[in-house]
């Protein structure tokens, strides 16, 4: 049905027998069929960059999730560890002046 269209409309030599050059319509349409090819070739090569872009979006950002978590549990862990540790060093300071006031009654005592 298209062909009886394009013949109409313009000489066609690769579609009509009886052409001897192209016409200024052949020549449009022959670009616009060109153009279309070219079109959807650049648009499938643009949409599948894009879709592995975006998939090796997805697995970085995954990926520092991941790390993100970790990080979350060692900094909870580190705090822990750090409040135990002053923990320990009060205590030592408070054992460290018990014996100081004991050598000073054992000192005073002599």
């Amino acid at each position: 049905m298209s062909l009886p269209l394009l013949v109409i409309w313009g000489c066609i030599p690769e579609l009509a027998k009886n052409c001897i050059d192209m016409t200024n319509a052949g020549s449009t349409y022959l670009g616009i069929a060109v153009g279309a090819v070219i079109g959807g070739i650049v648009s499938w090569w643009i949409y599948n960059r894009q879709a592995k872009t975006s998939r090796q979006q997805d697995f970085i950002l995954r990926h520092i999730n991941h790390l993100e978590e970790k990080n979350t549990k060692i900094l909870t862990n580190l705090e822990g560890f750090a409040k135990h540790h002053e923990q320990i060093l009060n205590n030592i300071f408070f054992l460290n002046e018990k014996i100081l006031a004991l050598d000073k009654k054992i000192q005073s005592k002599l």
